[in-house]
């Protein structure tokens, strides 16, 4: 009889698991649950449809239905597995009963967090999160005046860019004294800030969200905050992602601090033969060791390969993360690697800092770009430890290399003294990131 693994979740690690399941075992049983009617779309992208930025949401489909059927894995649309038994190694699906596993992938994902307040099932409240709801809201969206966006989260951070660029006039709701403060520098936000207000977003920094207020038909009509009422024809909810971990929990696997399911280096939980990836589990930062949970599609989609191969009879490491991360925000591109100061400083974690403002390929050429980045290094040994950029172009190819640059221990010495890439249309001839370490070694010097 052929291994059977069933995966729960059918999002980037359900199916990047699949996958990894069928490589480590071409003739394995695979099945998919999955509580929605599709899988295989970009989630990422539905901010930049809704901004018209992309013209539809067919282009977020990356495989059509069939293609799963070709590559035989068995996907079970809208169908809810409500519980998971370890010891008999079977789990409860809605309308087929109790389906029997020989090893299990749990990529259940996560949930936006209950903001807390009265209001919460009033209409006109949006998840951006199923891209059916998506394409249901971007109708709506199309006679939206005002709208109110409840928190600077990396997504909120994308949609408010996505409803002033439509026209919308966007209000902005957070407890924090810039967007994005539990993990960027407000040095780095200031410039999006700035876009922000000449695209007539209006932020409400510091500000408690107290209420959703409703008309008489149950329908959103204001948001009430510590500042004030503001109104609004739609609020979208933006709060930080939690691990949907309630089949988990129940099942007895062990969860950790952040309320992510506990997995080794082989995706393997608590139980035997269950693995588990995405934003459902948390993984280590590289040099901390803090547990992280919620990372982005490309660390779901990795984690599920690895815990895909392993539940096929591979063996296969993911290995602790440094994070490179990016987003257009305003007329900007943020990104960085590992932590910044504000994250360095809540660690209690000591750092050397180096600044620049360089541009991104020949002052002469058309279309040069500025780019500032920002390099944190280990007191002493001065071997990088983080990075944070604001620019336009080449921040996320600088993203990837700086986490490169944390994970194998490059120093400031090595980055101001790096060879990089001059040509007039593509690159300047002072890279930024060598002004940034030379800067902080000139820094050094002085002191």
């Amino acid at each position: 009889m052929p291994r059977k693994t069933v995966i729960i979740g059918g999002g980037a690690a359900g199916l990047g698991a699949a996958g990894g399941v069928k490589a480590a075992d071409p003739g394995a049983d695979v099945v998919v649950y999955t509580e929605y009617e599709d899988v295989a779309y970009s989630p990422c992208g539905i901010p930049y449809v809704h901004g018209k930025e992309i013209p539809d949401f067919e282009r977020l489909f990356l495989a059509g239905k069939q293609t799963y059927i070709d590559a035989g894995i068995d996907v079970h649309y809208s169908t809810a597995v409500t519980a998971l038994d370890t010891a008999h190694k079977v789990v409860t699906v809605v309308g087929e009963g109790q389906v029997s596993y020989d090893t299990l992938v749990v990529a259940t994902g996560f949930n936006y967090a209950d903001p807390g307040v009265p209001g919460g099932d009033l209409a006109g409240l949006y998840y951006v999160k199923n891209i059916r709801r998506a394409m249901e809201w971007d109708k709506v969206l199309d006679s939206v005046k005002k709208a109110v966006v409840v928190d600077a989260s990396p997504l909120g951070v994308e949609m408010v860019t996505a409803l002033a660029q439509r026209g919308i006039e966007t209000h902005l709701v957070d407890p924090y004294p810039w967007p994005l403060a539990e993990m960027v520098d407000p040095d780095i936000m200031a410039p999006v800030e700035e876009s922000w207000g000449e695209l007539g977003v209006v932020a409400h920094y510091n500000s408690t969200l107290e209420a959703f207020l409703g008309d008489h038909s149950g329908h959103v009509r204001a948001v009430q905050t510590s500042e004030g009422e503001l109104e609004a024809e739609i609020v979208v909810v933006c709060t930080h992602k939690e691990p949907n971990n309630t089949l988990a929990a129940k099942a007895g696997l062990k969860l950790g601090s952040t309320g992510g399911v506990i997995v080794d280096a082989r995706m393997s939980t608590s139980a035997s033969d269950i693995f588990a990836a995405g934003d459902c589990v948390e993984i280590p930062h590289g040099l901390t060791r803090v547990p992280l949970q919620g990372l982005t599609g490309s660390h779901a989609y990795a984690q599920g390969k690895v815990a895909g191969a392993n539940a096929g009879g591979g063996n296969r490491a993911y290995r602790a993360v440094y994070v490179p991360w990016g987003t257009p925000a305003g007329k900007w591109v943020i990104g960085g690697a590992s932590f910044g100061e504000t994250t360095a400083t809540a660690l209690g974690i000591p750092y050397v800092v180096g600044t620049a403002q360089g541009i991104s390929r020949a002052r002469y050429y058309p279309g040069v770009k500025p780019v500032k980045v920002k390099l944190l290094a280990e007191p002493g040994s001065l071997r990088l430890i983080g990075a944070q950029m604001v620019g336009q172009e080449g921040i996320k190819e600088r993203a990837d290399f700086l986490a490169m640059a944390v994970k194998f221990g490059f120093t400031l010495g090595d980055l101001a003294t790096m060879e990089n890439v001059y040509s007039p249309a593509i690159g300047a001839l002072n890279e930024p990131i060598v002004l940034a370490a030379q800067n902080a070694l000139d820094s050094l010097k002085r002191r």
